[in-house]
């Protein structure tokens, strides 16, 4: 008998109730587990829809929404960062890398200033 149970038992607080069924089960089977890269596919990936690829060319900051929106979509974003200044294009890209870690996605340079972000789902292979 371990010593809180000696302690209650002691005090007159009565015995530990004890579980019909052993911990851990419970009413979700082990088909419904799935790593979170596959959760991430599921939940970023649109059902029954063909893949789109979506090219951006954002002129200020502002445009990070419209990446932001796409990317969420499920959608391959090529973004190219030609046409903003060099301390825009950093942030703006800053920005792609933490949207697409967020989301568990990659993104990848393609270009000098144009980057490829992929969505979990979608495999980038170079041949």
């Amino acid at each position: 008998m371990g010593a809180v149970r000696k302690v209650a038992s002691y005090l007159g607080l009565g015995a530990v109730e004890q579980y019909d069924e052993a911990y851990g089960d419970d009413d979700y089977g082990d088909d419904e587990w799935m790593p979170a890269s596959e959760r991430a596919a599921r939940r970023w990936q649109p059902s029954g829809e063909p893949a789109r690829i979506v090219m951006v060319r954002p002129q200020k900051y502002d445009d990070a929404l419209t990446i932001g929106r796409h990317f969420r979509e499920g959608h391959t974003v090529v973004m190219d960062v030609v046409s903003m200044s060099t301390t825009e294009a950093t942030r703006m890209v800053d920005f792609a890398a933490g949207l697409a870690y967020g989301c568990e996605g990659r993104i990848e340079r393609i270009a000098d200033k144009v980057f490829l972000l992929t969505p979990a789902s979608v495999e980038v292979s170079t041949a």
